[in-house]
């Protein structure tokens, strides 16, 4: 049992890191916090929740996994190595992709509530 909750340690330090000195992680952690704030603040249903949480955490754990593909090739490869460089842009490219769905799916959500916001504001 010691051994299973000292995972949870670890994998708490390893998030606690990661927010201290990445900051793509940090920036998309301020996205979610204000996906939560727009959920609230414009009453999402639970199945809008359920996607905007969907996103919010596929996002921080593709960005939690590229910063440690990033560290394991800087760790393997400290020269420049083109074959590393690639490994490191295709990672990237998993944290852009998941971003844009995550970008996507908020707009399809948040937008027609913010523009109702606005247009009966007026």
């Amino acid at each position: 049992m010691k051994k299973f909750l000292r995972g949870f340690k670890y994998a708490f330090k390893g998030f606690k890191y990661a927010a201290a000195t990445q900051l793509n992680f940090r920036v998309h952690l301020l996205a979610a916090l204000i996906a939560l704030y727009m959920g609230f603040a414009l009453h999402i249903s639970t199945n809008e929740w359920l996607w905007i949480i969907l996103c919010m955490v596929l996002v921080l754990i593709v960005e939690l996994i590229n910063t440690a593909i990033e560290f394991l090739t800087d760790l393997v490869s400290p020269d420049y190595n083109e074959l590393a460089g690639h490994v490191k842009d295709v990672s990237a490219g998993a944290v852009l992709a998941c971003a844009v769905f995550a970008l996507i799916t908020g707009a399809i959500i948040f937008l027609p509530k913010l523009l109702f916001l606005i247009n009966h504001a007026a």
